[in-house]
């Protein structure tokens, strides 16, 4: 049976994927730093090195919330074995493409069954640097038909112009969200891509808390 969470506080778990030099950090740094704002004048982000982390937290419908903990992966082949580390304990993917760069399209199949594995977890299309439109290499029509194939959403973004910026990681949200409804995704302690918040208010005095494991991740 399914079951709502739209009362709970919850944490997702997401993981950015995609070949180096897309604009994975521009786009988390878009989302993290300037939610609902307009286009800003920041500076290029260097190479990601191993994984960032980066965090934010989102209205989710009908009137819970969600915290958003954000993983910046390193798209280049020799930081490949730490990033592999981190997929299984993902509840979402936002798997990222430059519409400048044919290859890094050519290779969204390679990066999604990489991350898929045995347990499928959430995934989002985004087509970044859409602002580019004189430099484009891959249409809107084939990028929407390889995302309808691999069963996930498509969207176009520019953390320059900062559009559709928000709508990228709200729909990924939405997706874990409904995974969660179906019982495909479920809440656990410890180390997975899912997990209840507890609520202060109504946390038990320190004294009578019972300690936790610490997590081995």
């Amino acid at each position: 049976k399914a079951r709502q969470w739209g009362h709970e506080r919850l944490l997702f778990r997401v993981i950015v994927l995609g070949d180096a030099a897309v604009g994975k950090s521009s786009l988390l740094r878009c989302f993290t730093d300037r939610p609902g704002g307009g286009p800003g004048g920041t500076a290029m982000p260097g190479p990601t090195v191993g994984v960032e982390f980066y965090s934010r937290t989102i209205l989710m419908p009908p009137t819970g919330k969600a915290k958003l903990q954000l993983w910046d992966t390193a798209g280049q082949e020799r930081f490949r074995s730490i990033t592999k580390s981190f997929y299984r304990s993902a509840a979402g993917v936002l798997l990222v493409f430059d519409l400048t760069n044919r290859a890094s399209f050519e290779h969204v199949p390679e990066w999604y069954h990489e991350a898929a594995g045995d347990r499928l977890p959430a995934f989002v299309l985004v087509g970044h640097k859409c602002d580019l439109v004189d430099e484009r290499a891959v249409s809107a029509e084939e990028a929407g038909h390889l995302a309808a194939t691999l069963g996930m959403a498509f969207v176009e973004t520019s953390a320059h112009s900062n559009l559709n910026v928000e709508l990228a990681f709200q729909t990924l949200a939405g997706g874990i969200q409904q995974a969660l409804g179906q019982g495909i995704l479920a809440p656990h302690q410890g180390c997975d891509g899912i997990r209840l918040i507890p609520n202060q208010s109504h946390c038990q005095p320190l004294a009578w808390r019972k300690p936790r494991k610490r997590c081995q991740c």
